[in-house]
């Protein structure tokens, strides 16, 4: 071993790797002790919130927001159908009004919250206990109001969602009923011979079937 390799191996030993082991010990302690931050995929303008910093009845009303909003958002947004929301979609007021809530009200909410809260300077929960003046609520019972407010309007369009596409499926379900308890009534359909057993007799005569939508389909458009 030449005296530079020597040397080489003595940095590694007594230099790098001590160093580096120091420095990947600093990061984990930093890691472990650092406070633990909250963060709403749903609403991106909320940021990453220290988890100390907002009551458990908030951080709850949060988590419903953020997962109910989740869902109206693909509901009327995704309009076509194709699991993703472009330009392709059609936007519309029920759209616009979900995006401001998720996207402005409620971090705007939770942002004069914290601010309300960072003015205790003794750490005697100001926010959460004394009364805005003229009011007869706390800057806490404030947020969860606002966010009780949207959370019940969340409910609403889910629940008006639900009852819409379930009368879909009701209408789908009359409309076979009556197809196949009345067949022939706008199908006329011809039994086969034993001299057309395996083809397509010329005789079948296939009139327009009434689809659900109200229009009608001739035999001629259909593609194979």
């Amino acid at each position: 071993m030449t005296q530079m390799t020597a040397m080489f191996v003595m940095f590694v030993l007594y230099g790098l790797l001590p160093a580096a082991g120091l420095y990947l010990g600093y990061r984990g302690i930093k890691k472990v002790t650092a406070p633990k931050m909250l963060e709403y995929k749903a609403m991106p303008q909320l940021g990453y919130i220290p988890e100390k910093s907002l009551p458990v009845d908030v951080k709850t009303a949060l988590d419903q927001i953020n997962t109910k909003g989740e869902k109206l958002r693909v509901m009327y947004g995704d309009t076509n159908n194709d699991g993703k929301i472009d330009d392709k979609d059609t936007v519309n007021e029920t759209y616009i009004m979900i995006q401001n809530l998720m996207d402005r009200h409620v971090p705007q909410a939770v942002a004069d919250y914290r601010r309300l809260h960072d003015l205790d300077v003794t750490d005697s929960a100001l926010a959460d206990t004394t009364k805005i003046k003229h009011s007869n609520v706390t800057g806490k019972e404030a947020l969860l109001d606002v966010l009780k407010t949207i959370n019940t309007q969340f409910d609403d369009l889910l629940n008006a969602s639900y009852h819409q596409d379930g009368q879909k499926l009701l209408a789908t379900n009359r409309y076979l009923q009556k197809r196949f308890d009345n067949p022939t009534s706008n199908t006329e359909l011809q039994k086969p011979d034993s001299n057309t057993i395996g083809n397509v007799s010329s005789d079948v005569n296939i009139q327009a079937i009434e689809s659900p939508t109200g229009e009608n389909v001739s035999a001629k458009d259909i593609k194979l």
